[in-house]
């Protein structure tokens, strides 16, 4: 009977010990409201020219927090959303937003022109730009960022749409990818995010 005792409490203290080691392996909540993802493969130099023509790249912006958007500018609701909601959020940050550099990459080369580009993407926000390049140039880029980006005929041959991943990516100023923010995020969400990386 002594025996049985023993060991039942040997059992019980080994299933507490083992419960109580278990919360040494439980990882740490990341403080972001973005997907964290830091350490991972996704991203590459970006290297495009913006809607003035000027070539450009991740490395350039070194010191600031990127966020990288994929779209086009004839999207109806998910690309002029996920811009607005980005310049509400960069406004909310006051000075700091200064530090933060949006990037608006075309996945529509062929009828995003430079000067479409350069009409469309400010209006959202003054400091943002509009990267653009060759459908080689671009089918490399979504490749980098693991972005999927297909062409759906319409009515015409300029009616066509393009179905794309609408998330976007954001890189600390040391040029490393962080996080990826969901369509959908809400400004004052992303704005806690971005300053959480400013700091």
């Amino acid at each position: 009977m002594i025996l049985r005792l023993r060991l039942a409490a040997a059992l019980a203290a080994a299933a507490i010990g083992m419960m109580g080691c278990d919360g040494f392996f439980t990882p740490a909540k990341s403080p972001f409201t973005g997907i964290d993802v830091t350490g991972g493969e996704m991203g590459g130099p970006l290297r495009l020219a913006d809607h003035d023509g000027k070539a450009r790249s991740i490395e350039e912006f070194r010191g600031k927090v990127v966020v990288v958007v994929f779209g086009f500018t004839h999207c109806p609701d998910v690309c002029p959303t996920a811009l607005a909601d980005m310049a509400k959020a960069v406004r909310s940050l006051g000075d700091r937003g200064n530090d933060v550099q949006v990037l608006f990459v075309t996945v529509d080369p062929r009828r995003d022109t430079a000067e479409l580009l350069r009409q469309y993407v400010p209006a959202f926000h003054p400091a943002f730009l509009g990267l653009r390049g060759s459908e080689a140039e671009t089918s490399a880029v979504t490749r980098d960022f693991r972005v999927y980006a297909n062409e759906r005929p319409g009515k015409t041959p300029d009616s066509y749409t393009v179905d794309h991943s609408a998330q976007s990516f954001v890189f600390d100023r040391g040029g490393s990818i962080r996080l990826l923010l969901p369509p959908g995020m809400a400004s004052a969400a992303i704005a806690s995010d971005l300053r959480l990386l400013l700091n």
